[in-house]
């Protein structure tokens, strides 16, 4: 008789908590500090062991990260423009575009500049037209002209986007509106991700197989992966760094408090939850791309019993003049 043994896995979570805050954290823990610094922590993708009906099911995760370095950025500046005339607007924004183009040209040929129309719109006012005895009307008469555009420089060399911003601002161009990583080769990093977490799955089975005394060799199997891509523009967060002394309001005091300063910071995602992580020292923004591959295993339970089909029978009996009963072979 076989006896079911279930095996258990006690996981021991050590958390260590810091009281104090190194000199190098930086200020964004101004914001974070709290009264006992206790911080939640979330297991995620943990491989289980579950029963499920008839079947035992194992799930086990490989799951990790690449940093990758971007090897192409565009920038997108926006610029607007206003003239009395059509001429005088086109002029105008163009004896700023043209140095900034002249520019990118002269600090690398490889520098792609692109000019985007956004709008093009008269602009109106109103003149106050004054007659005796009567009220004032206002007609609506036209103005001048808007021009509005959006300049877009491809560069390969992320050290160039400082002279790019000297020069527009120069030009009397501020507003950047957004910087975007590309790399070429992402398929390359696709089969490389995919690789390693086949790796590391297969380690994770021979594991199990050497705690669970079993051989998943036959059994049935489902798989699923799933690749996440993450950019330096969703990975920007805002906070403010300051220190400011408590003071007990009542209702003949008035506090006016200072404007405080806000900044941004990259944040990527860390290595917390990944069985591996492919580049994983960050110096500049780069573009995180996510793997994760499960593998659902379903293992028959030992002591699901057996139903025999049992073949029915009919016999059939005669009882003979003497009063005797014999079994009467039919075929």
């Amino acid at each position: 008789m076989k006896t079911q043994r279930n095996i258990i896995l006690v996981i021991f979570l050590v958390v260590i908590t810091l009281n104090s805050f190194a000199q190098n954290s930086g200020n964004i823990n101004y914001n974070n500090r709290s009264g006992n610094n206790n911080q939640s922590i979330k297991l995620a993708d943990t491989d289980l062991f579950v029963k499920f009906g008839n079947y035992n099911e194992l799930i086990i995760t490989a799951k990790g990260v690449s940093n990758i370095k971007a090897d192409t950025y565009v920038a997108i500046f926006s610029i607007t423009q206003t003239g009395k005339t059509a001429k005088e607007v086109n002029e105008l924004i163009n004896s700023k575009i043209d140095p900034i183009k002249t520019f990118c040209k002269s600090l690398d040929s490889k520098i792609v500049f692109y000019t985007d129309m956004i709008s093009f719109v008269p602009m109106y006012e109103y003149e106050i037209e004054k007659k005796i005895f009567s009220r004032k009307t206002y007609n609506e008469v036209p103005k001048g002209f808007e021009v509005k555009k959006n300049i877009h420089i491809k560069y390969t060399n992320s050290e160039h986007l400082d002279a790019i911003i000297s020069i527009c601002a120069e030009n009397e161009i501020y507003d950047l509106v957004r910087v975007d990583y590309f790399v070429s080769d992402m398929e390359k990093h696709r089969k490389a991700m995919r690789t390693k977490a086949n790796l590391i799955l297969n380690e994770k089975i021979n594991y199990y197989e050497a705690i669970l005394k079993k051989d998943f060799t036959n059994s049935k199997k489902e798989i699923a992966d799933n690749f996440a891509t993450y950019y330096p523009v969703e990975s920007y967060q805002s906070y403010e760094a300051y220190s400011s002394s408590s003071i007990k309001k009542d209702k003949r005091t008035n506090v006016n408090n200072q404007d405080k300063s806000k900044t941004m910071y990259y944040m990527p995602k860390f290595d917390k939850s990944f069985d591996f992580v492919i580049n994983p020292v960050i110096v500049e923004p780069v573009i995180q791309l996510v793997y994760q591959l499960n593998l659902k295993i379903k293992i028959e339970n030992e002591n699901k019993k057996e139903v025999k089909e049992v073949k029915q029978e009919t016999v059939y009996y005669f009882i003979t003049p003497n009063g005797e009963l014999k079994i009467m072979n039919i075929k």
